[in-house]
């Protein structure tokens, strides 16, 4: 793997670093998701994050969490090779790959200074926006209007052969 790559933690690498970087005064944003095929708007979604300012750590959902929130025949793009396209991008600081089904026992480990969500959310939909306001961290909407998506990729080039 590439050494400018961001680094790939497990859950107790993470919370270990992301201690040391906030003791460090960094603030810490937290922003998650499959990645299964980049395009411009996870892209756009990331870099949003970076610009709240501080340490943004990226949670990657597991292959076996992908193909329960997308389906069978999902992922395309396995964990690893998933983790290490995520860890490339300039912005983001360290990935972490996640198998519960949902993003709370990473943010309940890491407890994120801001929780960054994509634009198919607002504030006050975020499904973990009570969790993080009860610790007393700020959920944040970033990123373009949500008019990418891998499944209409998925579409658009099954449609073409």
């Amino acid at each position: 793997m590439n050494s400018l790559a961001a680094p790939i933690l497990s859950r107790a690498d993470l919370i270990s670093r992301v201690a040391a970087e906030r003791t460090a005064g960094r603030t810490i944003i937290l922003a998650n998701g499959c990645f299964d095929l980049i395009h411009a708007g996870h892209i756009r979604y990331l870099n949003g994050a970076k610009e709240l300012g501080g340490f943004l750590v990226v949670g990657l959902n597991s292959d076996r969490q992908v193909q329960h929130l997308k389906g069978s025949g999902r992922p395309f793009i396995l964990e690893a090779e998933r983790a290490e396209i995520i860890a490339a991008l300039r912005c983001v600081d360290v990935v972490t790959v996640f198998d519960e089904p949902t993003v709370d026992n990473l943010i309940d480990d890491i407890r994120p200074d801001v929780h960054a969500k994509g634009t198919d959310y607002t504030v006050d939909t975020v499904p973990e926006r009570e969790r993080v306001l009860g610790y007393g961290g700020r959920v944040a909407i970033v990123g373009d209007p949500k008019d990418h998506s891998s499944t209409n990729l998925i579409k658009v080039i099954s449609e073409s052969n």
